[in-house]
């Protein structure tokens, strides 16, 4: 057996949604259209008699802190997949703001451990098993489906089996700036807000990334989820005429194109994104 593997899956940036609830997992899950982006989530899977789980951020190259130390979705996939290890994942975007990095964690895991154990699984297996432990810890319900792939997405079924569209983004910019997370079980799981979700959500996919921006801002308004925190970046971003909107689920904004940066400059930090060309993959064996 090898010593180790490494996987990666980018993150997933929702701009609106509407819940599933199925008869199973490929029919559970959710609608809607999001912005699959180029940073994510590096997993090293090294076996070990009993699983473990290392939670990292990379604040600057070769620099990392671990803010915990188990995953219980990460636990429950492996266990199903028949395997013990040592994980560790890392990632630069901040946890639990809206990038889809519980999903891009599972799948770079998977992808890694799949190689690593021989398990066999196909890419469609691994994204089934992922999508199986976010239902069960109510920790997303479509990322993983966008994670499969690159562009920005476009979802009219539930699952990790139904077709996806995706809009290539080359050359296509975005920004975006975190003031901490939501907590996705709490609001996937309120029917009050659920129902507000679903009255918000509206069936169709954009045709232009100017179109998806018009879209998620539009549902984000009507979903009365915009926390009081991002209005202010908003409103900027709104009088220099640069689409933006909430990422979901989480206390941000993600906006269009390079000016966006200097807008969302005068409120912190920003993050300078891409639209990711491909989804989750094995990276490295080592023997």
């Amino acid at each position: 057996m090898a010593k180790s593997a490494i996987g990666f899956s980018p993150g997933h940036i929702s701009g609106y949604f509407r819940r599933v609830d199925g008869d199973g997992p490929d029919t559970t899950g959710s609608c809607g259209g999001g912005i699959v982006i180029d940073k994510g989530v590096h997993a090293v899977v090294t076996p070990a008699d009993t699983t473990t789980v290392s939670i990292c951020v990379e604040h600057n190259p070769g620099e990392e802190t671990c803010i915990a130390y188990s995953s219980p979705p990460i636990e429950y996939a492996l266990k199903n997949l028949g395997v013990t290890a040592a994980v560790k994942t890392v990632t630069s975007l901040p946890p639990g703001a809206g990038f889809g990095l519980s999903a891009a964690a599972l799948l770079a895991t998977l992808a890694a451990a799949n190689a690593l154990f021989e398990t066999g699984l196909t890419d469609n297996a691994i994204a089934r098993l992922a999508h199986l432990s976010e239902l069960e810890y109510q920790t997303g319900l479509g990322d993983v489906a966008a994670c499969t792939g690159g562009g920005i997405v476009c979802r009219n079924h539930p699952g990790i089996t139904a077709d996806i569209i995706r809009m290539k983004g080359d050359g296509v910019c975005i920004s975006a700036l975190s003031f901490g997370g939501l907590n996705t079980a709490d609001v996937i799981t309120s029917p009050v807000q659920m129902a507000r979700v679903k009255e918000a959500y509206a069936a169709g996919c954009a045709e232009s990334p100017e179109e998806f921006f018009r879209t998620a801002r539009t549902f984000a308004e009507k979903s009365g989820m915009i926390p009081d925190e991002i209005r202010p970046i908003l409103q900027a971003c709104d009088d220099k005429g640069i689409p933006a909107s909430m990422t979901m689920l989480g206390k941000g904004v993600f906006a269009l194109g390079d000016i966006s940066f200097s807008v969302l400059s005068e409120y912190g930090i920003p993050l300078e994104l891409h639209v990711a060309e491909e989804g989750f993959r094995l990276i490295d064996v080592i023997k």
